[in-house]
């Protein structure tokens, strides 16, 4: 409330949805970092002290030829790394449900004029296999070059990557002269779920160019284009710019990365959300209900189920999800870093009722 009375506040803020990771607000550590990197003055455009000291904690991360580049948006981390990656003739393979392709309104086709080969998947995820279903034609004038393989850990359906699952798809796509780009919007449920580092199921699995996510993990906006490989990437000092994805105030991304970065917040933030997710399958699993079918493995903070007709809609008068297949009936409900035991309880319990009481 301000100092003459109006309310400012236009929500509730103990209301929790299963929509999505990004409904979540901003973790108190996020909020108190981007404060105290407030004050003063700081060179522009990513020459401010906590840009400098994110390439370094990076390089910790991931390695020592690691060069970071924060952007704003997942989308623009996407198209821009690559954008990064490939010529103006390039391609690449990626999953039929992957983000870049299902919820970027063709970014990468409209902004950097890239090809996208998909691939129908079971799991949202690709192999090898699946991979030359698309890895051919090179040298043919008729045809977009393959030369990038996108993958998403962990995938749009929840799912996850082990590393041998990653080296497998590296070694494959590096053997035909391609280079491999993982998108990390949640790259910390990864990371909890596998009980890795980001090196391990990274660089040291062969990854060259990662998508690495904040906004979904607690920070209010902010995501980083990191180049594992230097020799697979080139021209992101112009193509941020270009693609308009060069903050002028970039320390306020770059003190919110470190902030997730220290004490392993992105860790503890990551592996609460995905408990929760746990805890809501296994709510469900407890008492067979009529009609409830899961549609995938829930491996970090994602459940995909089908419902019964109808069922969908009543629970949406008390709590927003997303249809993830409308033509049947699957939907995909999310948890977060701030989902509590509580939500989920009441959450199951409301499915519970809407199933038996049919």
């Amino acid at each position: 409330m301000s100092k003459d009375g109006e309310v400012t506040r236009l929500h509730d803020p103990h209301h929790r949805s299963f929509a999505s990771d990004n409904y979540a607000g901003v973790h108190p550590e996020i909020l108190a970092a981007i404060a105290e990197a407030n004050g003063g003055h700081q060179v522009a455009y990513g020459e401010d002290a906590y840009t400098v000291r994110l390439q370094q904690v990076m390089k910790d991360q991931f390695g020592s030829s690691t060069e970071t580049f924060p952007v704003f948006n997942g989308t623009g981390a996407n198209v821009s790394a690559l954008t990064s990656m490939l010529p103006r003739w390039g391609a690449v393979i990626t999953a039929r449900t992957a983000h870049v392709h299902t919820d970027e309104n063709g970014a990468p086709e409209r902004v950097s004029g890239l090809k996208l080969l998909t691939v129908d998947t079971p799991d949202g995820k690709l192999t090898p296999d699946l991979v030359d279903q698309e890895a051919w034609g090179w040298g043919d004038e008729h045809r977009a070059q393959p030369l990038a393989v996108s993958i998403t850990n962990t995938t749009e359906l929840g799912t996850l990557y082990s590393v041998d699952e990653i080296a497998a798809i590296a070694d494959h796509a590096h053997s035909r002269g391609m280079h491999l780009h993982l998108d990390g919007a949640r790259i910390g449920n990864a990371a909890a779920a596998l009980g890795l580092t980001f090196r391990e199921f990274t660089t040291e699995a062969g990854v060259d160019v990662v998508s690495f996510g904040g906004t979904k993990n607690g920070l209010l906006y902010g995501e980083a284009i990191v180049v594992l490989n230097p020799m697979a990437s080139d021209g992101l000092l112009f193509l941020r710019k270009l693609n308009m994805q060069l903050a002028s105030k970039m320390r306020f991304v770059s003190a919110q990365f470190l902030a997730l970065l220290r004490d392993d917040l992105y860790l503890r933030s990551a592996t609460h959300a995905n408990a929760m997710a746990t805890r809501l399958r296994d709510n469900l699993e407890r008492h067979g209900l009529p009609g409830l079918e899961f549609t995938q493995d829930t491996q970090a903070n994602a459940v995909l189920a089908v419902l019964p007709p109808g069922v969908a809609d009543a629970l949406r008068e008390r709590f927003r999800f997303y249809d993830w297949n409308p033509a049947t009936r699957e939907v995909r409900w999310m948890t977060a870093f701030d989902t509590t035991e509580e939500d989920v309880d009441d959450f199951s319990q409301a499915i519970t009722a809407a199933l038996t009481s049919r």
